[in-house]
């Protein structure tokens, strides 16, 4: 049978997956990799391999998909193929560390004086106010704590552009048009370095493609694994 095994992005736990379940479980098992316990990109991504089936379809969103580049690099003989949604291999500055040590995203507006977040930067415009969205964004953020956060924030991202050349599986990346997290230009840059590669954008979407677009997400990740019979 088939293994799926998924990363999710900064702060979101399993729910960020729950909306696509019905379409994704025919094509195999899935599994949700821990990337809780961890202060550093290859630590989590030596957990997740020491987790995960033999070998298995990878699937990293945000966060998820620098932590996906490591461990497909650490072990690619178990890297059937790599899906990167809303992901970048772009380092981050000292200052975006900063801020998201400090508990901020880059392009996440600050709270409001009475400390509840009333908007998301990373959704399209049009539902960053959504109240059913924010209820999840924020459940996932208060599930995983402040310990979570603290270790994640303080992960160091160094550009990862040119190891890309050496992933040599099937390989998708999936951007988001209305993306306000990770330009269109940083995505679709790491298909241009990945060896065997195709490049998908899903419209009408921010950067939160699983809550917002888990429909269309669901059949792109099924229409590339199945077409590449992997």
């Amino acid at each position: 049978m088939r293994s799926l095994v998924f990363l999710p992005g900064f702060m979101c736990d399993a729910d960020l997956w729950s909306d696509m379940l019905p379409q994704l479980e025919p094509l195999g098992a899935l599994h949700f990799g821990n990337v809780y316990e961890d202060d550093t990109l290859e630590g989590m991504a030596a957990r997740v391999l020491a987790e995960a089936p033999e070998r298995f379809v990878l699937i990293g969103f945000s966060m998820g998909g620098f932590v996906a580049r490591i461990l497909t690099l650490m072990a690619p003989e178990r890297v059937a193929g790599v899906a990167f949604v809303a992901s970048s291999a772009r380092g981050y500055s000292d200052e975006e560390r900063a801020r998201r040590i400090s508990g901020f995203r880059p392009g996440d507006r600050p709270p409001r004086a009475a400390g509840t977040v009333t908007t998301a930067m990373g959704l399209h415009p049009d539902r960053e106010t959504d109240p059913v969205l924010l209820d999840r964004l924020r459940g996932m953020q208060r599930r995983l704590g402040p310990e979570v956060r603290k270790r994640q924030a303080a992960l160091v991202r160094r550009d990862g552009y040119a190891d890309l050349e050496r992933i040599t599986c099937p390989s998708l990346v999936i951007a988001c048009r209305q993306d306000r997290l990770r330009t269109l230009g940083e995505t679709e840059r790491m298909a241009q370095a990945l060896p065997n590669s195709r490049f998908s954008i899903i419209e009408d979407c921010g950067h939160m493609a699983p809550l917002e677009k888990p429909h269309e997400l669901s059949a792109r990740l099924t229409t590339w694994i199945e077409s590449t019979g992997l």
